[in-house]
């Protein structure tokens, strides 16, 4: 082959990798919406309504309860629904339906219908990351060295990207709004901003292509080999959600404003961004699930160190420790999976992971409420959380070599999410 010819190739190839990640970033928007703003963002307009609409701690706490079962539903059902009307359609179709649920969830103070708007985000916020995961999984096929966990890290820090955006808008618009309506407009602004977002990733998708159907005779995946992981992904799943539902309300209770809100939640999502990319090479590196077990060791250092002071540099550095560690906890057991199955088993494998994570969602905003309805408050809630994700941690650090692991037909799970 000629040198100019080779120099083509490789232009050819350096072409093909920037539109790889530039169609990452635009399915990295539905992270952005589902997570940063459906979920996320909840947090930051819990203190308005919690006042507004008189909710006791356990009430604010079931309402990310309800999101979270509505998470496991979705999950549940994310799989079929992909075999059923393909990836790409679910996963835009999914994501829509959270950007609808955003603006109607402006239009009632009524508890139950609270209750039903934050389920519905749940379902169709996994349905969308969990098929905008396996597109992003399909487009790392056959990509390199640490490309497929940095594309990966790419999708999975559109979530912090949301948190970015709605800290840098939410605590402005209600400092800013009479109290009693400042919420009603916090939700229209996260679904006008998710319309937005929502117009670029079905521009993203046109250049994402289906991953392959499952083989009718192998739609079973192994998940007996991943036991640990599961539980510390389960344990992570009640512990990080506990943080993230109510640390803002912890922090106003220290005395924190809306502009040390703001600088927090902001440092918080750009730290989670961040750390996406900072955890590529530890991901990629570490054996077995000691990647895992790290950042999960970093998140629960995070997660303490509110509860030591409630000065401003302790908060900021909770934001960071916090902040550049949870979204690689996605990346870092996602990453497991991509390395230790076949590619037809990736959509399925990311759903069951996705089920026990939101199983333990569903546990972790009641329990931290209910617990910190006691005389401790939020800070006995709040350090119970600290606590589970550094058993997470341990418990990843049993998750066995992927070569090492039996056979596949020796230890099929009869899963099917």
């Amino acid at each position: 082959m000629s040198s100019s010819s080779t120099d083509q190739t490789q232009s050819g190839d350096g072409g093909v990798r920037d539109r790889t990640t530039a169609t990452v970033l635009g399915l990295a928007l539905g992270p952005a919406v589902v997570l940063g703003l459906a979920r996320f963002a909840y947090a930051l307009l819990l203190p308005s309504m919690q006042t507004e609409l008189s909710w006791s701690l356990s009430t604010a706490g079931a309402m990310n309860s309800a999101n979270a079962i509505g998470y496991l539903v979705g999950a549940l059902s994310s799989a079929p629904l992909a075999r059923r009307f393909g990836t790409r359609r679910s996963f835009l179709i999914a994501l829509n339906i959270t950007v609808l649920s955003l603006l109607l969830t402006a239009t009632s103070a009524d508890t139950t219908i609270l209750l039903l708007l934050r389920a519905l985000a749940g379902v169709t916020g996994a349905i969308a990351f969990i098929t905008g995961a396996g597109l992003v999984a399909r487009l790392a096929a056959g990509q390199i060295a640490h490309k497929p966990a940095l594309l990966l890290g790419i999708y999975f820090a559109g979530g912090g990207a949301g948190i970015v955006i709605s800290g840098l808008s939410i605590p402005v618009l209600l400092a800013h709004l009479p109290a009693a309506t400042g919420w009603r407009w916090g939700w229209i602004l996260l679904g006008l901003i998710g319309i937005v977002a929502s117009v670029l990733t079905w521009l993203a998708t046109r250049q994402a292509s289906e991953p392959p159907p499952q083989p009718h005779h192998d739609r079973h995946w192994p998940a007996r080999r991943f036991v640990p992981m599961l539980s510390s992904y389960g344990l992570f799943g009640v512990g990080y959600i506990a943080y993230m539902t109510f640390i803002v309300a912890f922090l106003h209770n220290g005395g924190a404003g809306a502009t040390e809100i703001t600088l927090f939640w902001g440092l918080l999502g750009a730290t989670s961004i961040i750390g996406a990319f900072f955890w590529v090479r530890p991901i990629s590196a570490l054996a077995r699930a000691r990647g895992l077990a790290v950042i999960l060791a970093t998140l629960a250092v995070g997660a303490i160190l509110p509860l030591i002071s409630h000065s401003l540099p302790i908060a900021m550095a909770s934001a960071l420790l916090f902040g550049g560690s949870f979204l690689a906890v996605v990346t870092a057991v996602t990453s497991v999976a991509r390395r230790s199955l076949p590619e037809h088993h990736w959509t399925p494998a990311i759903a069951t992971l996705t089920v026990v994570f939101a199983v333990g969602q569903i546990i972790g905003p009641v329990l931290t409420g209910a617990i910190s309805e006691g005389p401790s408050g939020l800070t006995m809630g709040l350090g119970i959380s600290a606590g589970l994700l550094i058993i997470a941690g341990l418990v990843a650090l049993a998750q066995r070599p992927v070569d090492d692991a039996q056979p596949f037909h020796d230890t099929v799970a009869r899963i099917e999410p």
